[in-house]
């Protein structure tokens, strides 16, 4: 059932680190199916509570996943495991999209942004205790949210949007809650949220969006939180429409509790409206990155949201990284004044 690999140990805690570190060096793979939990007990001549608790904490860690009689198996990307063991053959001819990367084409060059970053920083060094958000970043992000009519709330900035999202999430629930999420879906996000400990349960989505039956559906079922893409939904391209946007505020308005996460990271390359569902509910989170339209490397995400939320992220960020680098929000708000990146065109050549 392993292959020639055999786990070992006696307590849960030690038989959970001997697959993880299996998991991490690759000798157990992605995909690969665990022995059922009585069986390993046996095995082991442990209590099977033991093993219970063991396939536990891999749950819980994000290492392996369990679906009823059909067992636990290694996740597809368990949160342990090397990258380099999970591969996508890509035949001849075909354009490989799994990965969202931008077309380098179509990014601004950072040159300039950065060469005015570092001599602000020269004559303006920031230090412990600085504010963590550049003043003009926060200005032109807050001023383009309005525009949108996302609802007014403070600004964070993070290491991009799964950051921000983790953090969010992190900052509401606990192992075990479970997240309605868009299916099909964002791979890394449907990664993310089983590595965090919660469940996942799903949504459908068409080209206006999440069906609101489903969002309903979920949230009745008990979901404590709904992640929402606004914009070139991935894998979809759907846009959430006008339409929908008043369905879902509909539906979420009968579960004021809900966390509310939206991710508009098509801001800047697309040209379609955006329609927030953004304050429906009493804790709520938006967030949008540089990563399409700037490029991934710069790691930046502006994110804004009720102000009990964002107070929470912003204490936990100051107990972790602190701050997402001020030169580098110092050369963001630049390409933003400059107009770097012609959304029209971008979009035009995506489209196309």
């Amino acid at each position: 059932m392993l292959g020639g690999y055999r786990i070992e140990g006696r307590r849960a805690a030690d038989i959970a680190a001997d697959v993880e570190r299996a998991v991490g060096s690759g000798e157990l793979e992605p995909g690969q199916l665990l022995p059922p939990m009585r069986e390993l007990a046996v095995e082991l001549g442990v209590n099977p509570n033991t093993v219970a608790a063991a396939y536990r904490t891999l749950r819980e860690r994000g290492v392996i996943e369990t679906a009823g009689r059909r067992g636990s198996r290694v996740r597809p990307k368990p949160a342990t495991t090397g990258r380099e063991h999970i591969r996508v053959d890509v035949p001849a001819g075909v354009r490989d999209v799994s990965h969202g990367n931008p077309d380098p084409a179509q990014l601004p060059s950072l040159a300039r942004a950065f060469t005015f970053a570092a001599e602000q920083s020269d004559r303006e060094p920031v230090m412990y205790g600085d504010a963590p958000v550049e003043p003009e970043l926060a200005r032109i992000a807050r001023a383009e949210l309005d525009a949108d009519g996302v609802p007014a709330g403070p600004v964070a900035v993070t290491s991009g949007s799964l950051d921000a999202i983790e953090r969010v999430l992190a900052a509401h629930l606990k192992p075990g809650d479970t997240v309605a999420v868009e299916d099909p879906g964002w791979g890394s996000l449907l990664d993310l949220v089983p590595a965090l400990g919660l469940r996942v349960t799903p949504v459908r989505v068409d080209d206006e969006g999440p069906l609101p039956d489903d969002v309903r559906a979920a949230l009745e079922s008990g979901a404590r939180a709904l992640i929402v893409t606004d914009r070139a939904q991935n894998p979809t391209g759907a846009v959430v429409s006008a339409t929908r946007a008043r369905a879902l505020r509909s539906v979420l308005r009968r579960h004021p509790e809900t966390l509310l996460i939206e991710d508009d990271h098509g801001h800047g390359i697309v040209d379609q409206p955006l329609h927030p569902l953004a304050g429906t509910t009493h804790t709520w989170a938006f967030v949008r990155s540089v990563a399409k339209a700037y490029g991934p490397d710069l790691r930046l995400a502006v994110l804004t949201g009720d102000a009990v939320t964002l107070d929470r992220v912003r204490g936990r960020q100051r107990l972790g990284p602190g701050w997402a680098s001020r030169i580098t929000q110092r050369a963001v708000a630049r390409l933003w004044a400059d107009g770097a990146v012609d959304t029209p065109a971008v979009a035009a050549a995506y489209g196309a």
